[in-house]
This record gives C-alpha cells, structure tokens and sequence, in this order.
C-alpha cells in the first residue's frame, strides 16, 4: 500500500453486524471556491502535507520547509473568507530533519503544530493566530529517542492531544499519546492501551472532542496482520472507554491510520480495505457512547489503489473523506467525498479544478461547519512538489443549483444544461459518465426535498 508518508519506520514502509451500511448514492461533483498558495512556496515542500481548520482559520503544514534547515518544516495560517495568507508559522528552535508542521491542529484562537523529528524523540508547539507568536512548547515528561512525539497532533478548547506512536511502552513501538493543558502547557495525562503491544504505532492518529480522545493504532493485529483499531479515552480521568474494531476487519486494512471525532460520531479511515479492490479503501462511524459500529462508507465510484480512508475529517453531520490516489485527474491525482453521517449516504466528491497527475488531492482533509479543506501536496503550481490546498462551500442542498433556497424548475433547467456541456458539476452519480443515470441520481436528491 503506497501511503505517501515519509518512511520513519518500517512499519510504516510496508459490534455483530454492522447496523447501517452504506450503499453507493447520489452525489455531486463539487469544485473548489479558492486555491491556497504560500507567499514563498518552492519545490518539494509538500504545503498541504497537513491541513485543519476552525471558524475562518485554516492551518495548513509544509513539514519540508526549509526554513530553518534541510527539511526543518513550517505552517501557514489563512483566512478562509478572503482565501489570504495570516501569517507563516515557525519554531522558535526549529532545526534540520525537525518536520514541524507534519501534523497540526486548531481550535478557536490556538494552533497546535507537531515537530516529530525524524529518528528523534519529538515535540509539538503552540501559537496564537491571532499574532502568529509561539505560545509553548510541548514536551512530555519521560521523552525518549525514537518516540515520533508530535506525529500527530488534535485540540480541542483548552486540551491538546500529541501522539507518540514510537514510544516502547508496551514493547518497541507500540505507542502513547499524551494530553496536556494549552493554558499552562503542563501535560495532564499519558494514554496507554490496555492492550498495546509491540509495533502496534498506537498513536499513529490522534483526534479530540470535549472530554472525548480517539487514537488509532493502525497496525494492531486483532483482526489479522495489520487489521489496525482505535481507541477511546475520557480526558478528565485519562481512562480507556473503549476499543473500536470494524464489524468486518481483516488483515492489511490498515484500519484507524486516520481518525476523526465530533460529538458522540467518531469517524475510523481503513485505507487498506479491499470491498471495492485492492487497497480502495473505507471508513467506519462508530457512536462514541457505545462504541458501536453505525455505519461502513463506501465511495460510488471506489476503485483499485484509491486509498479513500487514508484522511477523514468530521463536523457536525458531515464527513469527509479523502482518497489521494483517484484517478479522475489522471494518476494518483486524488479526490475526497462527502457523507451525511446520519444516513451513511454519499452527498458530493470534491475535485480541484485544475488537478492533475501524482497531485495526491485529498491526503490530508478538514471540515468546519460549511468549509472544507482538502490538501494536494504534490501540486506543482510553485514547482515540484511545492503544494497546494483548496477550499470548498458545502451547499445546503444539493440540487438547488441555483442556490436560492426553493427547488424549482430552474434548478432542474441548470442541472439539463450542465449535463448537455458535460460539466462535471453534472455527474450526480460520480462515474466519471453523463447519461440519463445523472438525471435519475438528481431527480432522486430533487424530490427528496431540502433539510
């Protein structure tokens, strides 16, 4: 499986029923409402290796900056109402091989960026974004070489959580995650696994809501050779909840290499997974007060190689998902989808515009209330491997095209008029096709009605 993740680690090179399962479903191609580019992007500093986003703030990683030497790494703050750089994000301390901007993560006025350091053992910083300025940074008590602390990061509110998947805790690799207070950046508790083992990378991916943690450990074998699970801890006690395993988990699916968590939905990618060929893809949303399996996502039009559950996000009802190694651009030029995660039901792809070959659209993503944010890290606009990140509206609904609020002919007139010019606004069935299936997916999203 070609996850596109620098190589730190050979691990890295290589509930019955479920109640829900989503059915491939209706959905409209959707194309960005800007394009983000760095002031001074250059070549292979993959901006957009990492994204997130909260309120008008979007936060974006380019860990092979080189700033502050070979591969040092930095982060950008944008506004997503007038798609303008804030301000370029970097360490006081920042160094070669540093990897700053790897992961990050914001809430409200707080931006949390993880420097894992390579072979190192790690570290994460806090800055304000409103000024730009570094707050603190985060290292946990009992450090070690080789720990990755900072290779992934979350927040939420006042509590930050950092992921140290190299960690040997529970044996060589198998991983820890630590939570600490943004206000004083004193670590408040170590998360361990009642089960952790020996390269399970438990802390691999990391995600936060209110008192609620999620960790992945995506090379946990329960379900075979890296089957993968994920985890939830309540914050207050630093106590394990539950363990997350997908109804139908089997070997290599790689399942919590990407997490998301919003309320009681918690969102589980599975990029490994084979239902629609090898390595195409899932997710899982889970309820987090029981840890039951709600739901499996599949794509419509999932396919060999996609990898679609490499990068989720969540907000609200909505999930998204992306799938860097799509091909509707050309090669491995990726995509993500939206979910209504009440239903399971696909509700839109997103593509770029301009996507091309190897741009690896949609290997990291991000979602807050009605924006989107989908990261191509191998995008060339600044030159090879430079990057980029694109940022979308989600509709209210669907098939109101015309956007005033009332499904009417004139809806139906502008969705004729997309499918006669073969616009991809019109492939409501997302096959790449425009034909009377379209037709058949929007006048089923029509008379459906809107929320």
């Amino acid at each position: 499986m070609k996850f596109h993740t620098p190589t730190h680690r050979s691990a890295l090179a290589a509930i019955s029923l479920s109640t829900m399962l989503a059915m491939p479903a209706v959905g409209q191609v959707l194309n960005e409402d800007a394009k983000l580019l760095p002031t001074d992007g250059a070549a292979t500093n993959n901006f957009g290796f990492s994204v997130a986003l909260s309120g008008t703030t979007a936060l974006t990683g380019a860990p092979f900056d080189d700033d502050n030497g070979a591969l040092s790494g930095s982060a950008y703050l944008f506004d997503t109402t007038t798609g303008q750089q804030i301000a370029k994000l970097l360490p006081e301390d920042g160094a070669v091989a540093d990897y700053f901007g790897y992961a990050i993560a914001v809430s409200g006025t707080t931006a949390l960026v993880g420097a894992w350091s390579g072979s190192g053992s790690g570290s994460a910083y806090l800055f304000d974004t409103t000024t730009g300025q570094q707050i603190a940074k985060l290292l946990p008590a009992d450090g070690a070489a080789g720990d990755d602390f900072g290779f992934s990061v979350a927040i939420s509110g006042s509590t930050a959580l950092v992921g140290a998947p190299g960690d040997d805790d529970n044996g060589s690799q198998s991983g820890s995650a630590y939570l600490f207070d943004t206000t004083t950046g004193q670590q408040l508790a170590k998360l361990l696994p009642a089960d952790g083992a020996a390269n399970d990378d438990f802390g691999s991916s990391v995600a936060l809501s209110g008192t609620t943690a999620l960790v992945g450990a995506f090379l946990d074998d329960d379900n075979g050779d890296r089957s993968g699970s994920a985890y939830l801890f309540d914050t207050t006690a630093g106590q394990q909840i539950a363990k997350l395993l997908p109804a139908d988990g089997a070997a290599l699916d790689f399942f919590g290499f990407s997490v998301a968590i919003s309320g009681t939905t918690t969102l589980v990618g599975a990029p490994g997974d084979d239902d629609n060929g090898t390595d195409s893809g899932s997710a899982y949303l889970f309820d987090t007060t029981t840890g039951q399996q709600l739901a499996k996502l599949l794509p419509a039009d999932g396919a060999v190689g996609d990898e679609f559950g490499l990068s989720v996000a969540i907000s609200g009802t909505t999930a998204m998902i992306g799938a860097q190694s799509d091909d509707d651009n050309g090669a491995s030029s990726g995509s993500a989808y939206l979910f209504d995660t009440t239903t399971g039901q696909q509700i839109a792809k997103l593509l770029p515009a301009d996507g091309a070959e190897s741009d690896r659209f949609g290997s990291s993503v991000a979602i807050s209330g009605s924006t989107a944010l989908v990261a191509a890290p191998l995008d060339d606009d600044n030159g090879s491997g430079s990057g980029s990140a694109y940022l979308y509206a989600i509709p209210d609904c669907i098939p109101d095209l015309t956007g005033d609020g009332t499904l009417d002919f004139f809806d139906l007139s502008a969705f004729l008029t997309a499918l006669a010019n073969q616009d991809p606004f019109a492939d409501f069935n997302t096959d790449g096709s425009f034909d009377f299936f379209d037709l058949s997916a929007f006048l089923d999203d029509f008379a459906a009605g809107c929320p």
